[in-house]
């Protein structure tokens, strides 16, 4: 599946010679895209005849003019450049590891079909397959189309010119016979395929658009009576799509080494699509359509995102075991007073705050916690995680909370306010884009919806104003980090604002180091003085110390998120948090 499995593109080029060693008759499937070619490359099907039991599967993609141009939108008329192709053929080649057949139309002028030459066995390609129509040519299956061949003598020189611009031996160029599809009978196509096979085509694949296979069972006949030295080691092909009777066992009988199943993918698939669109639309919901639909996962597994997935959790885990969470929860405020202990202790339907917010970090692998207690701080009995104090929380607030626990920042750290709940994927996108280290050092987790919500619209918000503002779409969080936080406080006019900052952030260890060189530098100038919104360093909140970190000419990132969070300010909030967090 891709991304799990990938051959070389020297020994892709050789996979279809070494299959061919093997004596029997070749299947190949049309694949017009990567998730097709990815279903041809896994399908199995398991089989028991005369008490045997054997797994049968495709051999290799036949990669299709007509199903890359009509799955582009567009005719069958070679107007889809040898670039476009290979951007297809590269796509299925990628994540899977069985040959490919190309369909080259008519190869072009022979100065056009050297250079296809090149970059298809560069890509990997095994066999590319031309066609003796004279450029453009039309689709040999079209009703009343003209089909004008070219010059056996021209079309016989391109060939021996691609020949000599191969580099690999079992890179092979097999000439297609259109003589039964232009009404010029078996002779004609009997004395072309002489000539092509003496101009060093390693096979011929003769076509035909009759219902019955009566004309290619003639032309194998006939084939099989060319002198030995002309036909020796050279294949026969054909491609049983209007007579689809014939079986696979009738064609190898016959002398055929290899049988094309030219478009089914993309028939197949056009039909169950228009089915699921109609249902749906007849429907009014999708819910009737799903027993025809694989399940998400399915999907999600055949193109290696579950693999993705379970390698990012590792890297996530390996990464945030070396992080450490910072929670000052010592303040003392009028909730804090009702309930007789810290904000982050209060209980929400039998769980604390600070609970709930451990299982949410647990779950995206953090386990390193850092908690500054002050108020009631024998009330704090968690275990398994180191415990700071600031005992003079009455006069020293949050950001002084915060660097109680200074010995802890040493290492990357997040800081979290202690009274909000909020979705651990907002979380886990941070540990994401922190292991990214052109993110920068520091990263505010900041909110748009803020002027949604009326019953928090009177209350002083941490807001925040940005340069380089990007417009989002509503209900998705927006990985960039492109933005840069200008101002921030509880001061700026909501009006002017961009974002609220919900009171999660990143620090990388430069991150920490910048915070803690600040911090230093002006705690004692400003013990006595006013700190930006604070009457002073000991009263200042985290947004003081953020603001003189931007005035000094450190970037600080958002990471944007819309809702999925909540803080815990007044009994409004607690009953709003006891309908959402019902769990016990």
């Amino acid at each position: 599946m891709s991304f799990l499995t990938k051959r070389s593109n020297e020994k892709r080029v050789s996979a279809l010679a070494n299959k061919l060693k093997k004596g029997r008759i070749l299947r190949f499937m049309e694949a017009h895209n990567a998730i097709s070619g990815l279903i041809v490359d896994d399908i199995k099907i398991n089989v028991v005849k005369n008490g045997k039991r054997r797994f049968l599967e495709f051999d290799g993609f036949w990669e299709s003019s007509f199903t890359d141009s009509a799955s582009k939108g567009l005719p069958d008329i070679e107007i889809v450049g040898i670039e476009s192709r290979l951007h297809t053929i590269n796509q299925i080649m990628e994540g899977t590891k069985k040959p490919m057949i190309v369909d080259g139309d008519t190869g072009g002028d022979p100065s056009r079909f050297e250079y296809m030459v090149k970059k298809f066995e560069a890509a990997g390609v095994s066999m590319v397959i031309i066609e003796d129509k004279v450029f453009p040519k039309r689709n040999s299956l079209e009703t009343g189309t003209r089909q004008e061949l070219e010059d056996p003598v021209l079309f016989a020189e391109k060939i021996r010119r691609g020949q000599l611009t191969k580099r690999k031996k079992d890179f092979m160029i097999m000439a297609r016979l259109e003589s039964l599809i232009a009404g010029l009978g078996l002779k004609d196509a009997l004395e072309r395929a002489k000539i092509y096979l003496e101009a060093g085509a390693d096979g011929i694949m003769i076509h035909s658009k009759k219902d019955d296979p009566d004309d290619i069972l003639e032309f194998a006949a006939e084939f099989k009576k060319f002198p030995k030295q002309l036909i020796e080691n050279k294949m026969l092909c054909c491609v049983p799509t209007t007579y689809n009777t014939i079986t696979e066992r009738e064609l190898a009988e016959a002398g055929f080494n290899i049988v094309i199943y030219a478009n089914h993918m993309l028939r197949a698939s056009y039909l169950a699509m228009q089915k699921a669109c109609r249902e749906i639309l007849k429907s009014g919901r999708s819910f009737e359509i799903d027993p025809y639909c694989a399940p998400v996962k399915e999907i999600f597994n055949r193109v290696g995102f579950l693999d993705v997935k379970e390698k990012d959790k590792e890297m996530a885990e390996k990464f945030s075991s070396k992080i450490k969470v910072l929670i000052p929860a010592a303040g003392k405020d009028e909730l804090a007073k009702k309930y007789q202990r810290s904000r982050a202790l209060i209980e929400i339907n039998g769980k604390s705050i600070l609970e709930r917010q451990i299982k949410a970090l647990r779950n995206v692998g953090l386990n390193n916690f850092v908690i500054v207690k002050g108020y009631n701080g024998e009330l704090f009995r968690m275990e398994n995680v180191n415990y700071c104090e600031n005992k003079e929380y009455e006069t020293k607030h949050i950001l002084s909370s915060l660097f109680c626990a200074q010995d802890h920042m040493n290492s990357p750290f997040i800081f979290l306010y202690s009274d909000i709940l909020f979705n651990e994927n907002i979380i886990r996108d941070l540990l994401r884009i922190s292991q990214n280290k052109s993110i920068g050092d520091i990263v505010l987790v900041v909110d748009s919806s803020f002027h949604q919500h009326k019953n928090r619209i009177d209350r002083d918000l941490d807001l925040i104003v940005t340069k380089n503002k990007t417009q989002d779409s509503i209900r998705r969080v927006i990985n960039s980090v492109d933005e840069k936080v200008s101002f921030i406080g509880e001061k700026i006019d909501k009006s002017s604002a961009d974002y609220e900052f919900i009171g999660i952030a990143y620090f990388s260890e430069n991150g920490a180091k910048i915070l803690k060189d600040t911090y230093f530098d002006v705690v004692v100038k400003y013990s006595n003085n006013r700190f930006h919104e604070a009457e002073n360093i000991h009263k200042a909140n985290f947004t003081d110390i953020i603001q003189e970190i931007i005035n000094r000419g450190y970037e600080v990132n958002v990471l944007k998120t819309h809702k999925g969070w909540m803080e815990i300010e007044n009994e409004d909030d607690l009953k709003l948090a006891e309908t959402i967090y019902k769990d016990a």
